[in-house]
Order: C-alpha cells, then structure tokens, then sequence
C-alpha cells in the first residue's frame, strides 16, 4: 500500500522546505510533457540541449537564467489549445499534438505522405471509412494550420511566464516558440532575425528531442539540417551538428538515460538555484499549474481554484494551523495535474464512458502523486493530492484506502473536490444547485466522506452565502465563486466518483 499522508506528516516532520524555483520547474515540467503527448521527461532533455547550443553562442549572461526556464517551460501554454484539437480530430489530442511536431503545415494545398496518414490516423480513429473520410474533408490540412494560428496558446504561456516573473525576454521566446526562419511558422509569421533568439534555440532544441526520441539522434540531425533555411536558423543549425559530431550535444538526453541523472544535469545548470522561493512564489507557481490544469477543458474552468478555496476554508473552519490549512490549499490546487495526462476526447465525452476510458480516469490521481513527490518539500503534498478520490469506505481510487489510511488533511480535499464538482457544468449535465449539492453531499456522510469536514463546509458555505445576501441578494447562491444554478441532475453515483 502507498504510504499514507498521515505517515508522510510524521516523517516530513523537522523539514526546512527550502526550495529552488528550478526545482519545483523542473518536476512540474513532466505535467506539460503531457499536455504534449511528448516522451516522458521532454523538457528536462530540450532545456539540456538548448542551454549547450547556448553555450555555444554565447549567449549574454542575463540571458542565460531567461532561457533556461523558457526551456522548461515552453508548452505551459497547450493545454489551453488541447480542447479545440480534441473537437477538430474527434480522437486523442495528445497523440495527435505529439505527432503534429514532425509534419510541415507550412503548404497546406501540398501535404505529405506522412501529413495525410497523420490526418488519416487521428481524425475520428475509431469510425468507419466514409465517416473519417467526411470528417478529414470537412476539417481539410488547413484546419490544423488555421487551429494553430488562432490558438491563444502562445499569448497564455507568455503571460504565465510573466506570472511567474520569468521576465519579457523569456515571456516572448515561449511566445515565439513556433515561428520559422522562412516566415511560415505561428503566431505571427516572423522572418529571420525578426524571430527571438531564445526562440529560435527553444525550437531547435524542442526538434532535436522530439525526432531523437522517436528516431534516434541521427535523424533528428539529418531531419535539422533538411530544415535550415526554412524551419530553423541556419546558424543554430550548424552548431547542433557540430557539437552532435564532437559528442558534446546528447549527454543525459537519451529517453533511454536515467531520469535523476537527466533531472539533476537540469538543475546543476541552473545560475539561480542559491536562491530560495519565498512562500508566496510558491502559491503563485501552485496556481500558474492549477490554471494551466483547468485550461485543458472548458467544463474545469476554475475547478481547481474553487477547490482550492473550498479546501481551504473547511481547514480554517476545523482548526488547522495555518501552515496545514496552507498545504491543503497548495494539494488543492494541484490535485488534478495528473488530468494532462487524460484525452479531452474523455473528459469532455457526454456519452458514458468505455472501461478503457475509466481506466485513464482512475489513473490521473496516481501521475498526479507521481509530479508532484519529485520535489522534496512536495512530497506530503503529493499525496494529500493523489488521495482526493478516495472514500473512507474503499470505494474509491486509485488505491481504495479506507478512513484510517486518510489524514484529515486528504479528507478535507476529498470533501472539496466533490462539492466543487457537483457545483460545476459538466459534458453530461449541468452544475446543480447549492442546497442540492449538499443535500447530495449529506447522503455521502460518514460512510464516503468525512463528516466533519462536511460539516465544516456547510458552515462555510453558510457564512459566505449569508455575506452575499447582504451585498447582493441577487447572487445569494453563488457560494466560493461558483453560478449555482436550478438545473436538473441525472446521476450522483457517477458524478461522486469523479
């Protein structure tokens, strides 16, 4: 059985928490690398391969931190694209995001034999052959172009950078990320030069990982050098070739190398890493994630906040010191980072799902543990986090605890992330109203939830839909920012699972 975050407290117990922002960055990193669909620890290896192209180039030294984290953090901004994706192919975004990195969009009304096979194998994968055929015809290989270019995904993950307080120059390298040397490439069609620098290394290094990954580094070369001029940066291009021919491009960046070691090449070249986060930094890079998280799919807007906020006033309610009803707010917002890893074509399904559908369900709580304990000061977090669908009873998962293998602090969570998900509009029904949620909540008292954390949730609730009665009458139901609204309710079971 997976160690329990009661055991966790009283391990973590005399632990410091000194943090670096590299290392939080660098753990968190592995989330996007599923937003991508990309080979585990993609990140890790791009930000090697960059920062030694860089090295290079010589890259001003007040540039240098502003790459590096650009590096990590390049694809902060997919998730908020991955719903459209999942609409235009009908099939699964990531496998197709993943595979869309090696086709050329850049001559639409010209496709490749490879483009047209990617469209084949990812548009509506499991329907017959006239219906995939409509399908392909009616999104046409300019879709993909027009998806991309009308994507916010750049815009969003240049304003999470700044956020985080990555500064400008690493903001519009991650904005950049995707424009080509010959004009064709997103969002703004930049020529030459006119492409950032850091930009312009992210994408050869983005290149490099991918094909090497899939073909091996050879070809990821071959494929580099067939692209200068149009993809990439003549210049940039030549310097990966030749640290590929001197040995000195591919150490650590092999899927196939141990992960500590990919990681912690990572964070020893990290300029900045005396410096340790301030508490706030932390909560601010806790709910950067959280938002990238709930951008995956428009029927999780704010969820992760609003269980945040829930999660946190029921620990306020209970008693807890500050510092616990802190990590209880952090877990909150981070207990569905493991969904990065599930195809909007099943979160955002309104039919019922298949079991293999169920089975990346029940997982997501499991990957989100896995993220989260690769940072040391994370790890009572994580699995405070990775215990949000567990029931005291066993009916829950991924590990089917019961109630004394759950700390009041991954009850808490539990209790929040339910009344936050009966609150919220979902693919197959609507967001149910507030003296409905509980009602629903109260039939799960004590054999599914706990009772005193429900208890000190209806007293939350209670005190902030009364303040809302004396400021605006009107909006008396909208509890922890969430619309209740009177809609009907079609299946409970269901819904407390999730």
């Amino acid at each position: 059985m997976a160690q329990t975050s009661a055991a966790f407290r009283r391990n973590m117990r005399g632990f410091d928490g000194c943090i670096s922002l590299s290392e939080i960055i660098s753990a968190l990193s592995y989330a996007l690398d599923l937003t991508e669909g990309a080979v585990h620890g993609h990140a890790l290896r791009s930000c090697l391969l960059g920062m030694r192209i860089a090295e290079e180039v010589k890259l001003p030294s007040d540039q240098t931190s502003s790459l590096y984290f650009a590096l990590l953090l390049k694809d902060i901004g997919c998730s908020r694209s991955a719903s459209r994706m999942s609409q235009i192919l009908a099939g699964d975004d990531r496998a197709a995001r993943a595979a869309v990195n090696f086709e050329d969009w850049s001559r639409p009304h010209k496709p490749s034999l490879s483009t047209l096979k990617l469209l084949w194998s990812q548009v509506l994968p499991d329907a017959g052959r006239v219906v995939r055929a409509a399908r392909s015809f009616k999104n046409g290989i300019t879709r993909y172009q027009s998806f991309e270019r009308l994507s916010p995904r750049y815009d969003r993950g240049a304003s999470i950078l700044n956020e985080l307080g990555m500064g400008p120059i690493a903001a519009e390298a991650v904005r950049s990320v995707d424009e080509r040397w010959d004009g064709s490439g997103y969002p703004d069609s930049l020529k030459g030069e006119q492409i950032p620098l850091l930009a312009r290394i992210c994408a050869i290094a983005q290149h490099l990982d991918l094909v090497s990954a899939a073909a091996g580094a050879q070809s990821a070369i071959d494929t580099l050098e067939e692209r200068s001029g149009t993809w990439f940066d003549p210049q940039l291009v030549r310097i990966a070739g030749s640290l590929h021919r001197r040995g000195a491009l591919w150490n650590n960046c092999s899927p196939a190398d141990a992960e500590q070691d990919t990681r912690q090449a990572v964070l020893d070249l990290d300029s900045g890493k005396r410096h340790q986060l301030e508490s706030s930094q932390i909560d601010r890079i806790c709910e950067a994630f959280a938002d990238v998280v709930d951008a995956k799919s428009h029927f999780t807007f704010r969820h992760s906040q609003g269980v945040a906020d829930a999660a946190f006033g029921i620990a306020q309610a209970m008693g807890l010191a500050a510092d616990r009803a802190q990590l209880v707010r952090r877990a909150a917002l981070l207990h569905d980072i493991g969904k990065l890893g599930v195809a909007n074509a099943i979160l955002d399904k309104k039919s019922q799902l298949s079991a293999e559908e169920w089975k990346a369900v029940y997982e997501h709580p499991r990957i989100t543990r896995r993220i989260l304990e690769r940072v040391a000061p994370f790890r009572e977090m994580a699995v405070i986090a990775g215990e949000h669908h567990e029931k005291l009873d066993g009916s829950g998962y991924p590990d089917h605890l019961k109630g004394p293998d759950l700390s009041v602090e991954s009850r808490i969570v539990a209790v929040a992330d339910v009344y936050a998900a009966l609150s919220e509009d979902r693919p197959y029904r609507a967001g149910i109203e507030l003296d409905e949620t509980l009602s629903i909540m109260s039939k799960l008292i004590p054999v599914q939830l706990d009772a005193d954390c429900f208890e000190a949730l209806v007293s939350v609730v209670s005190s902030r839909r009364e303040i809302a009665s004396v400021h605006a009458p009107q909006v008396a139901n909208a509890t922890l920012g969430y619309p209740f609204k009177n809609r009907g309710f079609k299946d409970t079971a269901f819904e407390s699972a999730l």
